[in-house]
């Protein structure tokens, strides 16, 4: 199979294409055609030094699939070749991930993929979909009438969180770059916000009274300090990144903090299609590049910026 792979760590010119040996599916394993592969920023993390998650060369990177089953390994009954399914694959010492023209992966962690979804659009939710879910709807437990405040809210992670929120009847503020500012509002941000303004976390006071957001997100990294300031007293903050800053108003003010690395589960995504299925939740995909390009694909990454996903077209839907 064709698959685009890395020897070392370094910039986006390390991957190269090679034909490596198609891989069988175990007991308990699904073998899936993958039709599209979703970038995360962590697939550039660990090609440029990811010793960290312990992933032997040469390697196959990429953790989003959206694709078919091919075949199913001993013991599976709950998929059979020809089902469309989508998934993210396991990190930590994983060389087989899902830039490739297949991938194998326990049962436990694939499921259906949305009727309403195309591939390209399927291969943008597992990950950044999957880590706003955590965040926002099991970690946050963000209810009606509550405000939310999304730090990051243009990237993948961001986008899906400021929708959830908005499905869970909560209001949301979130906060962008000056270009992306239409683009909150889009995704039905209440109040957009440049983080760039100095008076930024004066204008975010503002708008809930002074008292506080009753929880934040921070997408982006290097806003947990800034979050226990505009947080209420007893409220919610939720990081995909470790925090840093002065975070003495956490004790202070009895607020939570919630770390969210991403596990792997089918249920996780089964919860999360019906608001796919019902259009609350929709994908935004800013950009798809065949998979022979995806070091474009990490250019864009590694700059930080963007809006959605950029997705990898790998074999025929």
């Amino acid at each position: 199979m064709r698959a685009m792979v890395i020897t070392r760590f370094g910039g986006p010119e390390v991957f190269e294409t090679r034909e490596i040996a198609t891989p069988s599916p175990g007991p308990g394993e699904v073998l899936v055609r993958v039709v599209a592969s979703g970038t995360n920023p962590v697939d550039a993390k660990i090609r440029q030094a990811g010793s960290w998650a312990g992933i032997p060369f040469p390697a196959v990177l990429g953790y989003d699939v959206s694709g078919v089953v091919e075949a199913v390994g001993p013991s599976v009954s709950a998929f059979a070749a020809g089902d469309e399914v989508f998934y993210t694959p396991e990190i930590f010492g994983n060389p087989a991930g899902s830039y490739a023209e297949y991938n194998v992966a326990p049962a436990a962690i694939i499921a259906k993929k949305p009727d309403n979804l195309s591939h390209i659009e399927a291969a943008g939710v597992p990950l950044a979909g999957g880590t706003a879910w955590e965040a926002v709807i099991r970690r946050i437990r963000i209810s009606p009438g509550e405000t939310l405040l999304v730090h990051g809210g243009a990237g993948g992670v961001g986008s899906f969180a400021i929708q959830l929120a908005k499905a869970a009847g909560a209001r949301v503020i979130a906060t962008a770059g000056a270009a992306n500012q239409g683009f909150l509002a889009e995704l039905g941000a209440d109040v957009a916000v440049d983080y760039r303004d100095l008076g930024a976390a004066e204008r975010i006071l503002a708008e809930t009274g002074g008292t506080g957001v009753d929880a934040a997100f921070d997408t982006a990294g290097g806003n947990v300090g800034l979050s226990t300031t505009l947080v209420r007293p007893f409220g919610r903050i939720a990081t995909i990144l470790p925090p840093d800053g002065d975070l003495s108003a956490l004790y202070t003010k009895n607020q939570t903090l919630y770390g969210t690395f991403l596990t792997r589960e089918a249920k996780r995504l089964a919860e999360m299609t019906p608001l796919f299925e019902r259009g609350q939740v929709r994908v935004v995909v800013d950009e798809v590049l065949p998979l022979a390009e995806v070091a474009r694909a990490h250019e864009r990454l590694d700059s930080g910026h963007g809006r959605g996903k950029v997705v990898l077209s790998v074999t025929t839907g």
